[in-house]
């Protein structure tokens, strides 16, 4: 059964040395979570798979099985795949007219104008030299050139070495931060770890009952306080907790907050501050969810947040159906920062540990081949 910690009203910090209060029985809460919530729980439901030590192989190498769409299954809706298979799918000429075409796509795709030019004028050097024999060549470097620009950040997020490993989860609303937290929890709990969740977004309404509720689907704990609690607080006494029950992973949600609002983005410092009472390297990831639906203005809201908290990994939601997908690329280009996962559909399952060839593969047309 699940259980969270009421406390006294909070102070603006929290004492170390406070003793917990006593557990109460947390209310059944499924039933009051939003409806596009609920539904994304019964397909995880579906979708879950069975318990896996933490040493075998992540589960987004695995195949894809029932239940588990591939890569380019999730991404041929895509507002980019959708605009290259309109374009290639004709067997153009190699010419001006057709670069430019290809230029005008990624952009669209929010690639970015300088990246998606600097692409195309190599591209179109080689054509001039008459490298490639027909569009399909061209294609074949097309995803050879993009793949090399997603390569450096793929990089998996190791948790391994510290324990417990503490992540932060930040984010503007609505970029669907609370679900990949329920969605993370389910995916080490499949690698054998122990997980605790912090409630730490005490602001929106139903935010502390919709964790509660995939921390029930999931097996998980879940530490909380009131609505309108200090954040800081309530992610300090989860370190303390999860310290004390020797926790693999403590995962720590927090108030969706637009990338301008200054105040807001100050309470983040206090959370990093006021962890480090316990921990001076806590948390040791400060994971910044981004809608990729969201363009362009993804690029402002990690310079902020980089800059408020020290974001130390990227994970991209909504990018199946109709997002664009090319932000990815423009994310890569500009900050360099590890992209960990990404989200390409509802399920538990579809938040994958983020590849650069499989997503790449994904977008293009399928006469390219490739790791779909």
């Amino acid at each position: 059964m699940l259980k969270f910690w009421k406390k006294k009203p909070p102070v603006d910090e929290p004492r170390p040395d406070a003793a917990p209060a006593l557990p109460i029985d947390a209310p059944a809460v499924e039933a009051s979570i939003e409806a596009p919530i609920a539904a994304e729980l019964a397909v995880e439901a579906e979708a879950a798979q069975p318990a896996q030590p933490a040493s075998t192989p992540d589960i987004a190498a695995a195949p894809a099985g029932p239940g588990r769409r591939s890569w380019r299954e999730r991404l041929s809706g895509s507002g980019f795949a959708r605009g290259l298979s309109s374009l290639f799918k004709r067997n153009p000429p190699l010419d001006d007219a057709f670069l430019d075409e290809l230029e005008t796509c990624l952009i669209t795709a929010d690639v970015g104008v300088t990246a998606a030019t600097e692409l195309v004028e190599r591209l179109r050097v080689r054509v001039g030299r008459r490298e490639f024999a027909d569009a399909n060549a061209l294609l074949a470097s097309l995803r050879a050139e993009l793949v090399a620009q997603l390569e450096p950040v793929e990089k998996p997020l190791d948790v391994d070495g510290r324990k417990p490993f503490v992540l932060l989860a930040v984010g503007v609303n609505g970029v669907g931060k609370t679900t990949t937290i329920g969605k993370l929890a389910h995916r080490f709990r499949g690698e054998g770890r122990s997980v605790l969740l912090a409630a730490g977004d005490t602001f929106r309404a139903a935010a502390v009952e919709q964790l509660q509720t995939w921390g029930a689907r999931n097996g998980v704990p879940v530490i909380a306080q009131g609505s309108g609690a200090d954040s800081a607080s309530v992610i300090f006494d989860a370190l303390q907790t999860a310290r004390s029950r020797g926790t693999d992973v403590l995962i720590a949600d927090t108030a969706g907050r637009l990338h301008t609002q200054s105040g807001l983005m100050d309470e983040l410092a206090k959370i990093r501050r006021v962890l480090g009472k316990l921990d001076a390297d806590a948390p040791h990831e400060a994971l910044l969810v981004i809608d990729g639906t969201t363009g362009q203005n993804a690029i402002s809201q990690v310079r902020q947040f980089r800059d408020a908290i020290g974001v130390t990994g990227l994970v991209v939601t909504k990018l199946d159906g109709t997002a664009k997908g090319g932000v990815v690329f423009a994310l890569a280009r500009e900050f360099g920062l590890p992209i960990r996962y990404v989200g390409l559909g509802e399920s538990a399952a579809d938040l994958r540990v983020f590849d650069a060839a499989a997503f790449v593969d994904g977008l293009l047309p399928e006469a390219l081949g490739g790791n779909a």
